[in-house]
């Protein structure tokens, strides 16, 4: 469909670490990617466009995103059969700012002018047909130029977000009416917020905007004109990898680290809030996630091998062991592969504090899951000692993994479920369920799955260094060179 001046492109920001989820949101798997909501196993990244559909003008979305998860995006975007306008990647994360510049000069070389829906891929809406009837609204004060931003009508003395003040209080009988932004607030303290909350003027700051790609950019030319000249030879010089447009990084990173409120919204005249009640969360803590999901009559959530007795009003989820609460409260228990998070659920929000002072001491587990995904499927770190190391390989149908070699370390693959492929050093051989071969150091080696169903195999490594960089990538479908790109 040709994108013209009444067409919405939704710029979906899927860019953050979401540490205050840890240890289920990680730097390499973060909460957007995540089905967090409990009545859909839709991730929040899917049901973020999904809320959208049905919206007058409608176009596909504009995902931007770093590096390290264009995969993760790229796949959870197939399975809602949706070919995105583009998957822009950031070499380095700049804030909104950088990223909202890029996606508008990119809006703009589709079509002719299109709104630009800017969305946090991480939030939740539960009265979604009136999220749509407010955007519709919003289009109004878009189309005639304004810079239009939604607030969330406060439903606590909330020191978490932002606010946005009105020059005016709301029409109380007309919600949706857009009203001249008079300034913004940072996190507030707790007396602040209490007095906040008792001014209808004062709405929550959801990050959220609706504007004319042109509109944005004149306004970003006028107070941030560094931003629009470095993203805009961030774009002349951007590359096309397979699906995704990479951003020229010398450029990029000469962005200033700013977000948009700042650069712009702060400065400019043209500001509109939206008054917002839609029962709207970020999702930013343990206890905002117990608050929207499904619980029992004792208030507990629970989520896997769970045994519970005289507990109240937790939040308990196990991916893997057994877990029995036995006349606890009010906390929050969380069991990976890899980590057990135990916390007051009234402070929770310091978790990512504490996330912080383990990277700082190099603790993997800050970062990074057991469990990996690749493009081609997955992998999960099962056992491992000093010179060896045991992995779950799980590989989607029809999928391959690079032609690759190692230089220090050997190979070992027991296939347990499907039928795998194998590539040595040109050779080719079909191995189903209970069959095994070795994979010798310096071996050029694939692993493919040509069936119709996932293929599991067991790999036990072993050598003098394991670590992944140990690869050497001579073919690859995914565009990707001899390292974890």
């Amino acid at each position: 469909m040709e994108i013209t001046d009444k067409s919405i492109i939704p710029v979906i920001l899927s860019g953050g670490s979401g540490t205050r989820l840890w240890p289920l949101s990680r730097e390499s798997y973060p909460k957007q990617f995540l089905a967090l909501d409990s009545r859909t196993k839709k991730t929040l990244l899917q049901n973020t466009y999904e809320r959208l559909l049905g919206l007058e003008g409608l176009e596909k979305p504009i995902l931007i995103c770093n590096e390290e998860h264009r995969f993760i995006v790229a796949e959870q975007f197939r399975d809602l059969n949706t070919t995105p306008q583009a998957i822009i990647l950031e070499p380095v994360g700049r804030n909104t700012a950088p990223a909202i510049a890029v996606a508008a000069l990119q809006a703009i070389s589709l079509g002719k002018d299109p709104l630009l829906l800017i969305l946090a891929a991480d939030h939740l809406i539960e009265n979604i047909d009136e999220f749509r009837r407010v955007i519709q609204s919003a289009k109004k004060y878009a189309n005639q130029g304004r810079l239009v931003t939604f607030g969330i009508i406060p439903t606590c003395a909330e020191t978490g977000y932002g606010y946005i003040e009105a020059k005016e209080s709301p029409n109380q009988e007309d919600q949706i009416t857009g009203l001249e932004i008079n300034k913004f607030i940072e996190k507030p303290s707790k007396d602040i917020a209490e007095k906040l909350i008792k001014d209808s003027r004062y709405t929550w700051n959801s990050g959220m905007f609706l504007f004319k790609a042109s509109s944005i950019i004149n306004e970003l030319e006028k107070f941030s004109p560094e931003i629009i000249n470095y993203c805009k030879i961030a774009i002349e010089k951007d590359s096309v990898d397979l699906d995704f447009l990479r951003l020229e990084a010398e450029s990029f990173k000469k962005c200033p680290k700013i977000s948009l409120d700042i650069a712009v919204m702060e400065k400019t005249n043209l500001g509109t809030v939206l008054p917002l009640n839609v029962g709207w969360s970020d999702i930013g803590s343990w206890k905002s996630l117990w608050n929207i999901s499904q619980k029992n009559n004792d208030g507990n959530y629970i989520n896997g091998r769970i045994i519970t007795e005289e507990s109240k009003n937790c939040y308990f989820k196990s991916e893997q062991r057994l877990i029995i609460g036995i006349g606890v409260e009010n906390l929050i228990i969380v069991d990976t592969n890899d980590a057990i998070l135990v916390a007051n659920k009234d402070q929770s929000q310091n978790i990512g504090n504490i996330v912080k002072g383990l990277s700082s001491e190099d603790f993997p587990e800050s970062k990074l899951h057991k469990k990996i995904y690749r493009p081609w499927g997955n992998y999960t770190t099962v056992l491992e000692g000093n010179r060896w190391l045991v992995k779950l390989i799980e590989v989607k149908p029809n999928a391959s993994l690079s032609l690759q070699m190692h230089h220090h370390r050997a190979e070992h693959w027991i296939v347990v479920n499907g039928t795998a492929l194998i590539e040595k050093n040109g050779e080719k051989q079909l191995l189903s369920e209970n069959e095994s071969t070795f994979i010798p150091l310096g071996c050029k080696h694939r692993l493919s799955n040509p069936g119709r169903m996932k293929l599991e195999l067991i790999e036990v490594q072993s050598g003098a260094y394991l670590d992944e960089e140990d690869i050497i990538r001579f073919e690859d479908s995914y565009g990707r060179i001899k390292n974890l790109s």
